[in-house]
């Protein structure tokens, strides 16, 4: 598979400048430098406790930190916003209303003035992108797993925002549907344009490879940035091709080799976090 460094738009990204976070006396997360391009899609790894989903939320402007600075396209993040598109892993949809309400919501704080029936309108038209369209009057309980999460992607689309932010949307699936929206989610972050910068945060080494531009990997206890790596492979990516790569294979080997010395230090400073600590490496795949 030939080799290449994913291309990035030049507009303002994200930029985190010496954050740190604590609740109350325990640091959570300490020194995180890192800066994301517009246009590129990064994911961020690491061992439960590493407070993936803690910087995430930073991000969305759902915490505030402790010390440094957030910003998104140049401005400072003092909160949430609609320029910051948020997925969750377990869906959030509105159980009252349809699937095409919900996404329809997103439609109406996208663009406050438009006529219901427009905003039903490019609603179904975000449906039909995830392939849920014939979904359109279906309520969230009426839905699988995976179709309620296709809706949540839609409704993230719906608000047409520059920032994507996905907090392990794809963990509670089963194998398949997860390989599934992994192949969605490609298509429509490939096929935007411009491209949304997405962050994207994962315990998998095949996930991150598959999917991003590049991989932060964060250390835990406290959460903290210890490798970033660029992913040189070229999109598009199919799977068997990219899983069976020898040089797939060498950069996931590494990434783990790296997650491993993390977690033999931190037993190393504390051997009474022992047996918890010692088998996270088991879920980085």
């Amino acid at each position: 598979m030939s080799k290449i460094i994913a291309h990035v738009e030049h507009r303002e990204g994200l930029r985190i400048e010496s954050l740190d976070f604590a609740y109350g006396e325990s640091l959570i997360l300490r020194g995180i430098d890192l800066a994301v391009q517009a246009g590129e899609f990064l994911a961020l790894l690491g061992p439960s406790g590493s407070g993936k989903s803690t910087l995430l939320r930073l991000l969305a402007g759902l915490e505030r930190p402790t010390s440094g600075r957030l910003t998104a396209a140049g401005d400072p993040i003092d909160g949430p916003g609609t320029e910051r598109a948020v997925v969750f892993q377990h869906y959030a949809l509105f159980p009252w209303m349809t699937v095409a309400d919900n996404v329809a919501e997103a439609v109406h704080k996208a663009h406050p003035g438009l006529a219901r029936s427009e905003r039903r309108a490019r609603a179904r038209a975000h449906l039909e992108r995830v392939g849920l369209g014939e979904a359109a009057g279906r309520y969230p309980f009426e839905l699988s797993g995976g179709m309620q999460q296709r809706a949540a992607i839609a409704r993230a689309l719906a608000l047409e925002s520059p920032f994507l932010l996905m907090d392990e949307p794809f963990g509670a699936l089963d194998p398949v549907n997860r390989a599934k929206l992994q192949d969605l989610l490609l298509a429509v972050w490939q096929g935007s344009s411009p491209r949304p910068t997405l962050v994207f945060v994962t315990h998998g080494i095949d996930e991150a490879l598959l999917l991003a531009d590049r991989v932060a990997v964060m250390g835990a206890n406290p959460g903290r940035i210890i490798r970033d790596y660029p992913v040189p492979f070229a999109r598009p990516r199919e799977r068997v091709a990219l899983y069976q790569d020898p040089g797939f294979q060498r950069l996931r080997e590494e990434i783990a080799e790296t997650l491993d010395a993390d977690t033999l230090t931190r037993l190393d400073a504390n051997p009474e976090a022992g047996f918890h600590a010692a088998n996270q490496g088991a879920r980085y795949v």
